[in-house]
């Protein structure tokens, strides 16, 4: 798969069906295993290669040569001047890439070819140039001691970190760990997600050719049960960031428990709602707002909107648009650039969204567009975008983080009870709402719990700002924004008496 050479989509593509795609692991050490893990399409579930089945022996290896390369390496002392350099070297290449990384990304978790090109690896790249231009313009402080004592606040890297990946957003992901990370000066272990571990692969390659160090930045390919479990277990990894399941989230708390209180930054999903208050203007911009924050990468997105809290006197013309709106919402095969809509993830994954859209009809959801699921299409796992309307807050689909895209329509009479429904679940990621009435709108916004709140329209904010949740979403630190670099640092207070 991999070569110096600028690799276009169209041979990634072919490449996926000679079954000759492959990620393996990317350390100072020898691999201690040959085993490998098939690597399957959610296209059509053909074989397309393989990934390495990495070991904890891998692990216990990578952190041997990311410690030393941390205490005795170069990547740490470098001026940040010099690991912007070498960033923006590598920020060059993915742009030459980006073609080849695009269609990594399409093959391997089934996005729609067009996302990939035009935001995945786009916000990608960003990402990196963003923190590069941010590494020679974050200053420490000084303390106001008087003239008894001279005091430095100053922050420096963690050390050892693990980034664990997932499935969903796979090179954007990388990228929101391995940047901050990176540039603060630590010595990171990168383990992506199994299903999606080829753009992984192939930045990290990218890495080394434009200079970053093989000890400062490892891959290890494999299991969630072995990798995941060995970094975070391990006694000398000192922090991990992680994004995934809450299930997955708790299991890396007991294990910081269980070894050596490493810090650990959880981002655990959510059940974002979407509120439509009376005064709401639904032009052609909201209601593809509201259709794109439902339904967007399959709606296998933390912060989608997948609960519509709607005031009655509204509900019935918003439905009607939002179904009008689906019908530019192509479901088909991802290689295709007008495809909107591509399969789920993985079979075991399908069947969890089929069991939900079962669920809702039995409880008595009233399903009012989609539903269908294609089992002609590719692997067959491929679901309709779905509305159901008549959705109390006592059922499944109000409750439950599906992944899946089922969108759950529940009507309000008051401010007060939309703001209660909205705050009505164990999560808090995001939220959005619309109204035109300014009073309203920093009234709600200061009232729902989350840790972004989109006004008149969705957004996860961008580069510039925090994200990350309230409650079960996570805790721990914040992707993006230069508070991200926080959490893979420690502060040190340095206190010189006169």
């Amino acid at each position: 798969m991999i070569t110096k050479e600028k690799t276009t989509k169209e041979q990634v593509f072919e490449q996926a069906k000679q079954q000759k795609l492959w990620a393996g692991q990317l350390t100072v050490a020898e691999p201690q295993s040959e085993a490998t893990l098939d690597n399957h399409t959610p296209i059509d579930n053909t074989l397309i290669g393989q990934i390495a089945a990495g070991t904890a022996e891998d692990v216990d290896a990578a952190v041997k040569a990311a410690r030393d390369g941390f205490e005795n390496g170069t990547w740490r002392r470098l001026a940040p001047s010099e690991r912007k350099t070498i960033m923006q070297r590598w920020c060059a290449l993915m742009h030459e890439h980006s073609e080849e990384l695009a269609a990594l990304d399409c093959v391997d978790a089934g996005k729609p070819i067009t996302e990939c090109l035009n935001t995945d690896i786009p916000a990608t790249i960003e990402t990196f140039e963003w923190y590069a231009e941010a590494a020679d313009k974050v200053f420490g402080k000084v303390a106001p001691t008087g003239s008894a004592a001279l005091g430095l606040i100053i922050q420096e890297p963690i050390g050892v970190v693990g980034a664990v990946l997932p499935w969903n957003f796979p090179a954007q992901m990388y990228a929101w760990k391995v940047a901050p990370a990176l540039m603060m000066g630590n010595s990171v272990i990168v383990k992506p997600a199994a299903l999606t571990s080829l753009s992984a692969y192939r930045l990290t390659e990218l890495a080394y050719e434009a200079g970053v160090p093989k000890e400062a930045l490892q891959l290890i390919c494999g299991t969630g049960k072995t990798i995941g479990a060995a970094i975070g277990r391990h006694m000398d990894i000192d922090m991990v960031s992680f994004t995934g399941s809450i299930e997955v989230g708790r299991l890396f708390l007991q294990y910081a428990a269980q070894s050596n209180l490493k810090e650990i930054v959880l981002e655990c999903g959510g059940k974002s709602p979407q509120v439509v208050f009376d005064d709401a203007v639904l032009d052609d911009a909201v209601i593809n707002d509201i259709l794109s924050a439902a339904f967007w990468n399959m709606s296998e997105n933390c912060s989608c909107g997948s609960r519509l809290l709607v005031h009655s006197s509204q509900k019935e013309t918003l439905l009607n648009k939002l179904k009008e709106g689906l019908k530019g919402w192509k479901i088909g095969s991802p290689y295709d650039v007008d495809t909107a809509i591509g399969p789920m993830i993985e079979k075991a994954h399908f069947e969890k969204v089929c069991h939900y859209l079962e669920t809702a009809k039995a409880e008595g959801a009233t399903l009012v567009a989609g539903g269908k699921i294609h089992t002609e299409l590719g692997s067959g796992w491929y679901i309709e975008p779905t509305i159901f309307d008549d959705v109390t807050p006592d059922m499944t689909l109000f409750k439950e983080e599906v992944f899946g895209p089922l969108l759950a329509v529940t009507s309000f009479e008051t401010d007060e009870e939309a703001i209660a429904l909205a705050n009505d679940t164990e999560f808090g990621l995001a939220a959005s709402f619309y109204t035109q009435n300014i009073k309203r709108a920093y009234r709600v916004a200061s009232a729902i719990k989350a840790g972004t709140v989109s006004i008149n329209g969705f957004s996860e904010g961008d580069i510039t700002t925090p994200f990350g949740g309230y409650k079960q979403s996570g805790f721990g630190g914040r992707d993006n924004g230069l508070e991200a670099l926080s959490q893979y640092t420690q502060t040190k207070t340095i206190w010189l008496v006169n």
